[in-house]
């Protein structure tokens, strides 16, 4: 099955906008597997810069956008230090759509239908180029994280959990 050529979506837009020079690389969407790891296999990247975007939400039901390399895992009481809220977990799936205007595996900060603070791992600065979603399965933008950084306004924390 051949891939469409890849669209505009409004984290492109968004990007344009900004003046900032990105790719779109497309890849064939797998339904049963929408892991970052998978999508690094499949766009030439290792796993540790595809970064992932995870929607959580505090007890006051305040949003944050968690933004982590795609072999790691979240910390939640790492992510609670940084948005300064006792403590975050994770939205649910059913209200991931609604309050992004994503589908899960096509999440991302730039462009949201809601602007929620978004955080993203420090580890985010090794690397001269990254790859999060552009919106849309089956579609990464590869960009600097130095201007991944300024279009998401994101925060920069340590946020996922030590690998053993």
């Amino acid at each position: 099955m051949k891939t469409a050529p890849p669209t505009k979506t409004n984290a492109a837009r968004l990007l344009d906008s900004l003046g900032i020079v990105y790719e779109l690389r497309s890849y064939e969407v797998d339904p049963e597997d929408l892991t970052a790891i998978s999508v690094a296999r499949k766009i030439g990247l290792p796993p540790e810069q595809v970064f992932k975007t995870l929607l959580t939400h505090n007890n006051a039901g305040d949003h944050f956008f968690a933004v982590i390399p795609g072999d790691a895992e979240l910390d939640l009481k790492k992510l609670a230090r940084a948005a300064n809220a006792k403590k975050v977990e994770l939205a649910s799936l059913k209200d991931v759509e609604p309050l992004t205007g994503y589908i899960r595996g096509g999440v991302t900060v730039m462009g949201a239908k809601r602007p929620f603070p978004a955080f993203a791992d420090e580890t985010i600065e090794l690397f001269d180029i990254i790859s999060v979603s552009a919106g849309l399965r089956g579609l990464q933008l590869i960009l600097p994280p130095t201007d991944y950084l300024r279009a998401a306004e994101a925060t920069l924390a340590d946020l996922t959990k030590a690998t053993a």
